[in-house]
């Protein structure tokens, strides 16, 4: 498999950006090597077994070449290219072709148009397949297998969606719901409760669809293929696919523009899309801004994490990045040479002798901008009367949904413009615009582009348009200018040789007509240089192999990040060894693990929610049945002050250890500190003032006073703006209250907390442990250990506290899943000779101080711990007698943790709990 390549040698790159770079020199060196044979396969336009483009490569001669070179360059030693030769499955809603039936059992396919198809024509990196509906409805059992055979010839396979699906699916969610709303035409204005409900059917049909395709490619899909989800008809597929296997290799690219996340907001199904597309691995876009967007609405709608590289949601990252497509320049380079386009071309410049010849190619579509270029040549030729007569506007409107009353309306408006324009211009003998309602030929369309002295694309809103790459393609010769919409996705491509307008703005394109056509040769010369550059360079090959290798480069990514992430915890191997164990210590965090699941983004009261933590009503029966086990101590861990803990936990019999534990009651008793006698807390006024500072300027930010730390919080307010506000409160505290004191500053994922140095829920089970074996006079060593919390990564200390530290003489056994211990304690430890660590701990009571050592010896790879107290040496018996297979940490929704087990949400905890209720 390729995604192997990278451990052929030791010399083989490691880091991300090498092994890209490595792979672009591969495929630059493929090339170099494929040019002879591609272009004896690439001369045929027509779709055929036996004239296929270069997607559907199948010369043997070819492959064996390739083979060679590759191997030889890349050190590695292939017996079989083939087997190196990736499978691709493009995944899109149309197929390449188009299907007439001409029988029961017969039927007639044609190379169907579109930026994809011609985009991917000329891909010859992989072994391709192409899933996608056939564009017909097949209801018969005999017309599907005679379809499904004609296609496989073409290595295409169908999707069967029947009329109502297509109807609801294609027609209204894609075309009427989706596709407006991505190129910023919002949702549509009929009556609210009407769209509502055909909101929600035409979204289940949609999804419906979606998992169509997605059986379809399981049925086909093999291991190591990757599966290439196209455009915004198969938002779904990859939720789907990754549900049924998450190990396929995913990736999913939108071919329009993606909105800002306040026009994605409106969409009603906005998060469930969001998230499915999160499912891939790679999400690719046009643009720079099209990807910005969509990290953005992530950001802004579900509550995740954007970075650089795209966006992050508990350890896992989907990459997002940008991948101008591009075209297959040869193909229209060569057609320039061909005698049928050549007679065109002198057909043309004879019917068009002494006239400059503009050209606009557009599908008839509310967003190309049709009627404002049209208005912008009506202007140009009013303010240059000396113009009437010596230019030619050439426009080709392909027809497109002609029965949707928006487009017929559109059509209507476009006619009578130009019907006006010819009749105030033209004369008997010419006019000055030959509108076409109809597409042409791919040879007709070359000569066109190649006789063309200005081309005007003028979108008011496009993924990327093509049209202007086949036209810089076709003029090798000609060298003619390109006026460029800035809304266009191919104007930061193409932006450097073109010229770019605002298409609103008629005057302005009006202008830039007149400079392009007396622009001096020099000019149009370096303008064109550069962009046929970029043209001939960025090609759909090129666009199509760099996704590819980059999602295969996620992927090897993606397996690295998995190895640091803790694995689930194995619920049934817990609860046996809890039930064979005879003293039980259970430390339990309480926010995000006891408490009910709250929305991130704050809707539905979830922040007042959050304010006042509540325990979940499911957990009430469970944890009194094990607060009732003599053999179980429950102690419950959190950042929460007195108050809330008390107000939550006082029927139950367990201890609770407050604001990181530093306060610490059993149920019955009453409140003791335990924090060191020596804790500095006059900074508190100072950082006070500041976090009320913030809060006041910060909308939906709160700060919480603690008794030992403040806690400002911004996880409701606006994500970028509340980001923004946390560096400028960090930058003061840093450079100002805090920049001598002796202070943590702790940095959740939405929070800024501000503690004493030493106070962590590490640091502080040392005491902990210590008060209850005093309080409880426990008989039997604690045997069984269960640790399970939210907690920030300042207090994971507590997860490796419990873990065997051994004598460096004695070797650790293997447990890959560990982390390597990292003891925190308040003060050093020393280590005596024979390997034992002591360590004097310190507790303040409300009464009386008690001063109790603990002495901690390995023996048999068992960590031992025993207790004395200074008041009564008779009741010191050995604390811990743990078995490292006893001992369960576990972090609940945090895959970056120093824990050795994960549970996914509180839901999970209810389970667990639950589960050692029964055994108790």
């Amino acid at each position: 498999m390729p995604a192997n390549k990278y451990n052929c040698n030791p010399g083989t790159p490691r880091t991300r950006l090498e092994r890209l770079l490595r792979e672009r020199e591969l495929r630059k060196f493929n090339k170099s090597l494929n040019d002879g044979e591609t272009d004896q396969l690439s001369t045929h336009d027509s779709f055929s077994p036996d004239a296929e483009t270069s997607t559907w490569f199948n010369d043997d001669e070819s492959l064996e070449a390739i083979s060679a070179a590759r191997a030889s360059f890349d050190g590695c030693e292939r017996q079989d290219f083939r087997a190196s030769k990736q499978r691709l499955l493009v995944v899109a809603n149309r197929l390449p072709v188009s299907a007439v039936r001409r029988g029961e059992d017969s039927w007639q396919l044609e190379i169907s148009v579109g930026g994809l198809v011609s985009a991917l024509l000329g891909v010859n990196e992989f072994e391709t397949r192409w899933i996608g509906w056939a564009g017909v409805n097949v209801p018969d059992e005999i017309g599907q297998k005679a379809l499904t055979k004609a296609l496989a010839e073409k290595r295409c396979i169908p999707v069967f969606l029947d009329e109502e699906i297509v109807h609801q699916y294609y027609n209204g969610y894609c075309n009427n719901i989706l596709w407006p709303l991505f190129h910023y035409l919002g949702l549509p204005q009929e009556d609210r409760l009407a769209t509502t409900r055909s909101f929600q059917s035409q979204f289940d049909a949609y999804k419906k669809a979606n998992q169509m395709f997605a059986d379809v490619v399981n049925m086909h899909y093999e291991e190591g293929d990757v599966v290439w989800c196209h455009d915004y008809h198969l938002m779904f597929l990859p939720k789907c696919l990754k549900q049924r296997n998450s190990k396929m290799k995913v990736g999913w690219f939108l071919h329009t523009p993606f909105p800002s996340s306040e026009i994605h907001r409106t969409l009603p199904s906005r998060s469930e899309l969001l998230r499915s597309v999160l499912a891939a691995d790679l999400v690719g876009f046009h643009t720079y801004d099209y990807a910005r967007h969509f990290v953005s609405a992530c950001t802004r709608i579900l509550g995740l994490e954007g970075t650089p590289e795209g966006v992050e949601d508990q350890g896992r990252l989907t990459r997002v990045a940008a991948f101008p497509i591009g075209i297959d320049s040869d193909r229209f380079i060569r057609a320039l040479e061909l005698p049928q386009v050549q007679d065109d071309m002198k057909e043309l410049k004879e019917r068009f002798a002494g006239r400059k010849v503009m050209l606009g190619v557009d599908r008839l579509d509310m967003i190309k901008g049709i009627p404002q270029k049209i208005l912008a040549f009506e202007k140009f030729l009013e303010e240059n009367p000396n113009w009437r007569d010596k230019v030619v506007l050439l426009q080709i409107a392909v027809p497109t949904r002609t029965d949707v009353p928006e487009y017929q309306k559109l059509t209507s408006q476009v006619h009578e413009i130009v019907g006006r324009i010819n009749g105030r211009f033209g004369t008997l003998t010419a006019v000055p615009i030959h509108h076409l309602d109809r597409s042409l030929d791919f040879h007709a369309l070359c000569a066109l582009y190649a006789v063309t002295d200005v081309a005007l694309v003028t979108s008011l809103r496009d993924g990327m348009n093509l049209v202007s790459y086949e036209f810089v393609a076709c003029q090798a010769s000609k060298k003619g200018v390109l006026i460029l919409s800035e809304f266009a996705g191919a104007a930061q491509s193409l932006g450097a040789g073109a010229i770019l307008v605002n298409p609103w703005n008629v005057t302005e394109v009006a202008s830039s007509i007149g400079y392009a056509l007396t622009m001096p040769a020099d000019e149009r010369e370096k303008r064109h240089h550069h962009n046929f550059m970029h043209v001939t360079t960025h090609t759909s090959q090129e666009w199509a192999a760099t996704f590819v290798s980059e999602l295969n480069d996620t992927i090897v990514e993606a397996q690295l990040r998995t190895r640091q992430i803790p694995p689930p915890l194995p619920i049934e191997v817990a609860v046996d060894r809890y039930s064979q164990s005879n003293n039980r210590l259970l430390i339990l965090g309480f926010n995000a693990t006891l408490t009910e699941p709250v929305d991130t983004l704050g809707r539905r009261g979830s922040q007042i929610k959050e304010l006042e933590p509540k325990l979940r009503p499911d957990l009430q029966e469970p944890l009194k049945k094990l607060c009732d086990d003599p053999k179980t101590t429950i102690v419950v861990l959190s950042g929460s002050n007195r108050s809330v803990l008390d107000a939550n936990f006082g029927d139950y019999n367990l201890w609770l250890a407050a604001e990181n534990g530093m306060f610490l009651r059993v149920t019955r008793g009453e409140w003791m500190t335990t924090m060191p006698e020596i804790l500095n807390m006059e900074w508190v006024d100072t950082v006070k003032h500041v976090f009320e500072y913030f809060t006041e300027r910060t909308p939906r930010s709160h700060f919480e006073l603690r008794e030992t730390s403040l806690i400002w919080n911004y996880k409701y307010a606006d994500v970028e703006f509340g980001r923004l506000q946390a560096r400028d409160l960090l930058q003061h505290l840093w450079t100002g209250p805090i920049s001598n004191a002796s202070l943590d500053v702790v940095q959740g994922s939405r929070s800024v907390e501000v503690r004493s140095v030493g106070v962590t829920k590490g640091a502080a089970i040392d005491r902990i442990l210590g008060e209850i074996v005093h309080n409880k006079g426990l008989k039997e060593p604690i045997d069984y250990v269960l640790c399970v919390g939210h907690f920030l990564a300042k207090d994971e200390d507590i997860y490796t506290f419990f873990e065997p530290e051994l004598p460096s003489e004695i070797p650790a056994p293997v447990r890959p899943h560990v982390p390597t211990p990292v003891r925190t304690s308040v003060s050093k430890l020393p280590v005596s000779k024979s390997g034992s660590r002591a360590a004097f701990l310190k507790k303040q009571r409300s009464m009386s101080t008690i001063e109790t050592n603990t002495c901690y010896a390995v023996a048999g790879g068992v960590l031992q711990s025993t207790v004395a107290d200074r008041m009564s040496l008779q009741e010191g018996s050995s604390v811990l007698d743990l078995q490292g297979d006893n001992y369960f940490s576990c972090s609940v929704a945090r895959k970056r943790s120093n824990s050795r087990y994960l549970l996914g949400s509180s839901d999970d905890v209810v389970k667990l709990l639950r589960e050692l209720a029964d055994h108790s």
